[in-house]
């Protein structure tokens, strides 16, 4: 024995060297099957590393329909390896079938145990970037999708002599329900519309889209504003089951400004709030049930003078539902805002609104589409004594 330990025998030297050649075969068959991001280059890259470098019969993954060599052959002793992810659910099972129907050998075994963990990570990252790569695709729809929708809201506000107008309107997610038009007439009258597709998201913006194009279209025929109201609760009813599903609450509102007078039809949806000079707050309550919800509904239109001072509010229940804990903001509390705003102006007014949400829950999350419709008319200026 020498002095720095003892020496390795023949044997001991081939086992060596068959232990390095077996880990850098298996590094070299972890380098291959790491080497592509698709599932299926992966799972293919595994079964010729078992037939052509192992050279086993044949080898498969059964459950994703990949085979590669002779591996059912009759009397053929299957051997089986599990890919198990990170969390130890299987993922796939590889299925070798060792030549002329024998045992694995240790080495074998041992090789196909780190293959299918090599294996096993790969097909997971491969996964993932499937995830990714859709989820990305994904956003990419829906930003394209929001600006959509942002683009079909009204791009500019008519401007009426002696009145101000204004709208805000932010969806919950990246696209949303709510839906808020004004359509110039031409007798002079302005037509304009809020509404709340039920639920929110994606499914809910579908239906406000083709909302818009019935409003739209039946705007330019110009019928009584009952008369539009009963027809966009029939056509929104013959769209079938799934639309109906999402009905639509809605609150129309003709203005003839020359004349200072407003008509207003509510259709299911949160009360308008009207405030005139020397008069209690007025409320316009729905008329009739949300648009497709039911067939051959009709509505009432309600009509008030609308003189100088005086200030209109449409919003959909995003403003009204918002929480602090348990607590709701709530259509008294909205109201009471609207009321003690001291902005003459309609943006002012909802400028004001959107700071009172937005403190009273602390800036937390938004829980629903938030849009609201502000109409004033300015008061005379004041003669001088």
């Amino acid at each position: 024995m020498a002095a720095g330990g003892p020496l390795l025998g023949n044997s001991d030297t081939i086992d060596l060297q068959q232990q390095v050649a077996r880990l850098q075969a298996l590094l070299e068959a972890s380098r291959l099957v790491h080497s592509t991001i698709h599932e299926s280059d992966v799972l293919e890259q595994v079964l010729r590393i078992c037939v052509r470098e192992l050279e086993m019969s044949g080898a498969a993954f059964p459950e994703a329909g990949l085979s590669y060599g002779d591996v059912f052959t009759s009397g053929a002793a299957l051997k089986a390896f599990p890919l198990e992810d990170r969390s130890g659910q299987r993922m796939a099972e590889l299925v070798v079938a060792p030549p002329g129907g024998r045992d694995l050998t240790l080495y074998e075994s041992d090789f196909l145990e780190g293959l299918a963990l090599q294996a096993a990570v790969a097909l997971e990252n491969a996964r993932n970037h499937k995830r990714n790569v859709e989820f990305a695709r994904l956003q990419q729809d829906l930003e394209a999708a929001r600006k959509i929708q942002r683009s079909l809201l009204p791009q500019s506000l008519p401007q009426i002599p002696g009145y101000s107008l204004a709208f805000r309107s932010v969806a919950c997610y990246e696209v949303g329900g709510d839906y808020l038009d004004i359509v110039e007439q031409p007798d002079g009258s302005l037509l304009m519309a809020v509404a709340d597709v039920a639920g929110k998201g994606l499914p809910s913006a579908i239906i406000s889209m083709s909302f818009r194009a019935a409003f739209r279209g039946m705007a330019a025929t110009r019928p009584p504003l009952d008369e539009l109201a009963a027809r966009m609760n029939q056509h929104h009813w013959t769209e079938g089951e799934e639309a109906r599903r999402r009905y639509v609450t809605a609150i129309f509102l003709r203005l003839d400004p020359r004349l200072g007078e407003i008509e207003v039809v509510n259709a299911g949806h949160n009360p308008g709030f009207l405030l005139a000079p020397g008069a209690a707050p007025r409320q316009f309550e729905a008329a009739g049930t949300p648009l497709g919800l039911l067939p051959g509904m009709e509505y009432a239109a309600e009509r008030a003078a609308f003189a100088p001072g005086s200030r209109l509010l449409f919003y959909t229940d995003g403003l009204t539902e918002a929480f602090r804990g348990n607590e709701e903001f709530g259509a008294e509390r909205l109201l009471n805002e609207f009321c003690t705003c001291q902005s003459g102006k309609a943006d002012g007014i909802l400028e004001a609104l959107w700071a009172a949400v937005a403190g009273f829950s602390a800036d937390g999350p938004q829980g629903d589409d938030m849009t609201a419709l502000a109409l004033c008319r300015c008061s005379p200026p004041e003669t001088p004594a």
